[in-house]
């Protein structure tokens, strides 16, 4: 296993694809298991459902400012092909990281965050202090986790995605360590050892994926020569030959957007459900549902850079990540059915969650009625990774309109007009979104695949 001009050359057998793919949902699982552990240890301390709530809006916001740079991992599997690309695509990832510590700074504007969680979310006094505390914590958040994302790309062009999954062991150990002296040392409010913990994990995280890539950097080809101009190595045409400012934004935006808009969601449920049926149930339960929901989207979430890494330029190879999707996404539900659906539920949500009983309760139905998200959440993976590799990054983008759309149109007729509870509200309206997003996804999908297949015509970038 090599890289041939910045690409994973490995026979893509079904084994060879899991040997691929395994570290990346490790990576994921590992990360899954944060807010679950986080929640444990807020739900024991003091004020519980403040703080859980408090914890919960928080790291929703903190998740939306971040949205920009999410998508850096994809862009660096796919573009970073040798070192000009490289730095040109880091100081593009480094400028984006500025901007959204500046969002973040903005919303900590007094006056601004008085209008967003007072005025527009309705949180109570009590709630929205400990939000405001945990935000400041949570400022190195957003510029950690694009650099990180930058240099595990990198890692996974190399085949080296073992060295990603030991980043994110570095990472919860630092999370933990963080959690566990705060909690037994110093015993703040909750929600501030979430937050610190978070925060004190994602940059040990994104040092440590600095330092292993360097090897890979140095891997990197040089630039080709005027020879290479009519392809290059890079096999993409004269088009793609130079990798300047102007093609990353390009590239980027639609990713940026659709990462965006789609966590957009999570605060706008959090609107919603402040003003729904149990509101500070809803609020603390529905991280809780989320992170179990999160523990087996995991497997999904890995495979988009499976499929950029490993379907081929022309999809010669999409058979056989077809084949390996289809399995993922029905074992990753499955997974979850067993846990939702038996009396598992209890045991994660009081025994591992630390959830009481009343709060257990309104958990059980939203977490049956999000079943069938991990199989979708692979369905998306695999239809984004696909999309990417065919540099149509715009219909990416529309889908995430229509399922945060879709979100935003039912969410108001369940939760305020028909009275269900507002995590209920939520699950039922995130269901009917990602089922919107994966059937509109299917036509550009199939009509990439046919090209692709056809000669590798209309992979513009611009899509």
């Amino acid at each position: 296993m090599s890289l041939r001009a910045g690409t994973v050359t490995r026979e893509r057998t079904q084994k060879a694809i899991f040997l691929f793919w395994v570290p990346l949902a490790a990576t994921w699982l590992m990360m899954s298991l944060e807010g679950p552990f986080l929640a444990a240890v807020i739900a024991r301390l003091p004020e519980p459902r403040f703080n859980l709530a408090a914890y919960g809006v928080a790291f929703a916001f903190a998740l939306l400012v971040e949205a920009p740079v999410i998508m850096i991992m994809s862009a660096s599997t796919a573009l970073a092909e040798d070192k000009l690309k490289f730095r040109r695509l880091r100081n593009f990832t480094y400028t984006l990281n500025g901007l959204v510590t500046l969002a973040q700074l903005f919303i900590l504007i007094p006056p601004v965050f008085h209008f967003i969680m007072r005025d527009l979310i309705a949180l109570p006094d009590e709630v929205a202090t400990l939000v405001y505390g945990a935000l400041w914590l949570l400022l190195p958040w957003p510029g950690a986790i694009g650099h990180r994302r930058l240099y595990q790309g990198v890692l996974i062009r190399d085949d080296r995605t073992r060295l990603v999954a030991v980043g994110t062991v570095i990472r919860l150990s630092a999370m933990a360590a963080t959690g566990l002296f705060l909690y037994f040392v110093i015993e703040p409010s909750g929600a501030y050892v979430g937050a610190a913990a978070l925060s004190m994990g994602v940059m040990a995280e994104a040092m440590a994926s600095h330092l292993m890539a360097l090897r890979s950097l140095a891997r990197l080809p040089d630039p080709p020569g005027p020879e290479s101009e009519s392809g290059g190595e890079s096999g993409k045409g004269e088009e793609w030959e130079e990798l300047t400012y102007g093609r990353i934004f390009h590239f980027y935006y639609p990713l940026a957007l659709t990462s965006l808009i789609s966590l957009a969601a999570q605060p706008m449920m959090t609107f919603f459900m402040g003003r729904a049926t149990a509101p500070v149930e809803s609020l603390a339960v529905f991280p809780v549902v989320i992170a179990l929901t999160f523990i087996f989207r995991s497997m999904g979430l890995a495979f988009q850079e499976v499929a950029i890494a490993l379907v081929g330029r022309n999809f010669e190879h999409f058979r056989a990540i077809t084949r390996f999707g289809l399995v993922l996404g029905l074992a990753a539900s499955g997974g979850m059915a067993l846990v939702a659906l038996t009396p598992l539920a209890d045991v994660w949500f009081i025994t591992v969650s630390g959830l009481s009983p009343e709060l257990a309760r309104f958990a059980l139905l939203p977490a049956a009625i999000l079943v069938p998200i991990p199989f979708m959440s692979v369905l998306l993976s695999y239809q984004r990774g696909l999309l990417v590799v065919a540099r149509r990054t715009r219909p990416i983008t529309l889908a995430t309109i229509l399922e945060v759309g879709g979100i935003a149109l039912i969410f108001p007729f369940l939760g305020w007009k028909m009275g269900l509870v507002g995590v209920t509200a939520a699950a039922i309206s995130i269901l009917a979104g990602r089922l919107a997003s994966n059937s509109f996804l299917m036509v550009p999908l199939r009509q990439s695949v046919g090209r692709a297949v056809a000669g590798g015509a209309g992979r513009g970038p611009d899509g």
